[in-house]
């Protein structure tokens, strides 16, 4: 019972229920700001777990990553390291 009530708020909190946002900046805001989780991280969920307008990222290389992430998150959201960290781990994690 009570891993069904823990579940339901999990689920709640998200506040999407099909997983998908409308911008990357709002899924990476709602990992950091409301989740609290690490830079790195909640770009690395971002780009594997959900979905922008309908659609899933597929980045080839880490560099691709890069590019799409200086153009869809805010400046100063990320510095060039946690950018290439995070970039280099989505790669890693997309392949396994």
């Amino acid at each position: 019972m009570r891993f069904l009530i823990i579940t339901c708020l999990l689920l709640a909190a998200c506040g999407h229920d099909d997983e998908g946002f409308e911008t990357f900046q709002a899924c990476f805001d709602e990992h950091t700001d409301v989740e609290s989780l690490p830079v790195e991280e909640s770009i690395v969920v971002c780009a594997l777990d959900h979905e922008f307008d309908g659609e899933r990222l597929d980045f080839a290389s880490a560099d691709e990553c890069e590019a799409y992430l200086g153009t869809h998150l805010a400046p100063g959201d990320a510095t060039s390291a946690q950018l290439e960290a995070a970039c280099a781990d989505y790669i890693v994690q997309k392949n396994q």
